[in-house]
């Protein structure tokens, strides 16, 4: 499904005093949770775009790009202010289950997790870790949006809350494949 927009001309100057539009017109301050939350999931495609660029897998290529179109989904939702909802792209219940089913398919092949494990041992490995970490972040500013507004965002938190630990999953995935061992928490240090 194709998505078109009016032309978009870069800047436009109206944001150049710390307001800007939603979707439905309306004008608000850019300090307001919903644009914290919307932006913190444009920060997190961006590290899955960063993620991409470190892997050599057409498969996790594929289903990272997959996510990229999910969280501008998400965006799109989040800015919509609930105008006109009908029109724009979903974040659907079928997202949820995919990754349910991506995070099974991963740690049927990796061992059992029984200890801490660091945020390392290689780029694309810490990356996703990365990734893990600003979901969770954007996960916390929608959780803000709902309590500080009564929204209710179908799908998008408990989307949030799988994409991390998919991401979890996937760090440690990766390293898996590569045959690069975990770095174990040392609380003794």
């Amino acid at each position: 499904m194709r998505y078109d927009i009016k032309a978009v001309k870069i800047y436009t100057k109206s944001g150049d005093q710390g307001k800007t539009s939603l979707v439905s017109g309306r004008r608000v301050d850019k300090s307001e949770l919903l644009l914290e939350a919307y932006g913190t999931v444009d920060e997190l495609n961006a590290h899955v775009g960063v993620l991409i660029a470190l892997i050599n897998s057409d498969g996790l290529i594929a289903d990272l790009q997959k996510i990229q179109n999910i969280l501008f989904n998400m965006g799109s939702v989040l800015a919509q202010d609930g105008y006109e909802m009908d029109r724009y792209p979903e974040v659907k219940e079928e997202h949820v289950l995919w990754l349910e089913s991506e995070i099974d398919r991963c740690t049927a092949e990796l061992p059992e997790l029984r200890q801490f494990i660091l945020p390392s041992g290689s780029l694309s490995i810490s990356q996703a870790h990365v990734c893990r970490t600003v979901c969770r972040r954007a996960e916390r500013r929608v959780a803000a949006v709902i309590a500080d507004t009564s929204t209710s965002f179908s799908f998008v938190l408990q989307l949030l809350n799988r994409l991390s630990d998919y991401f979890f999953v996937l760090a440690r995935y990766i390293g898996h494949t590569a045959g690069i061992s975990e770095v174990v928490w040392d609380a003794k240090v």
